[in-house]
């Protein structure tokens, strides 16, 4: 799971999108209106980060808006905390060897 997530963030532009999202829900047109980019090409990062499970989109009216998924950084979170143990854990071993 944390391959998709890391795969989607990977991208500067989908990460830019990911983080207006984070600052607040919006449609296609407002995200786009904020980045150098084609609405088409939002859908289209939309489209990966909603397959991360990142975002999710809810229909309104004609458009759908588009938040972030609480749950969705979650492998990201875990795989770091498992990452600092180890780390933390390794710097123990050596500090107390000396």
């Amino acid at each position: 799971m944390s391959d998709r997530v890391f795969a989607a963030l990977a991208d500067p532009t989908r990460r830019a999108v990911f983080e207006l999202i984070v600052a607040g829900p919006g449609t296609v047109g407002q995200i786009a209106a904020e980045l150098p980019v084609s609405r088409p090409a939002v859908s289209q990062h939309l489209k990966i980060l909603k397959a991360a499970g990142l975002v999710t989109d809810e229909a309104r009216g004609t458009s759908r808006i588009y938040r972030v998924d609480p749950h969705g950084l979650g492998p990201i979170r875990r795989w770091l905390d498992e990452q600092w143990e180890k780390s933390l854990a390794d710097f123990k071993k050596l500090a107390e060897q000396e």
